[in-house]
């Protein structure tokens, strides 16, 4: 496991280029705001910044999200 913290920039340009999801400087700081409480409170964060229902989103595009966001953040 590493200590440094995470690329947020290079998180957030990849949510945006690969997922669709390129999100505003508010909404990125809930974003990390909420990667303290673990992998899906940031994939909800990242839906609600966008305006997603993200209940009723498709589970592929659940999974892009938060696969993206681990792919960033070493826990």
């Amino acid at each position: 496991m590493t200590d440094a913290a995470p690329d947020f920039d290079a998180m957030f340009a990849d949510l945006c280029n690969q997922v669709g999801f390129c999100l505003h400087e508010k909404g990125q700081k809930k974003v990390i705001a909420a990667l303290s409480k673990g992998l899906d409170a940031a994939v909800r964060a990242v839906f609600a910044a966008e305006g997603v229902d993200e209940p009723n989103a498709p589970g592929d595009l659940k999974r892009a999200v938060r696969d993206c966001i681990k792919a960033h953040v070493k826990r």
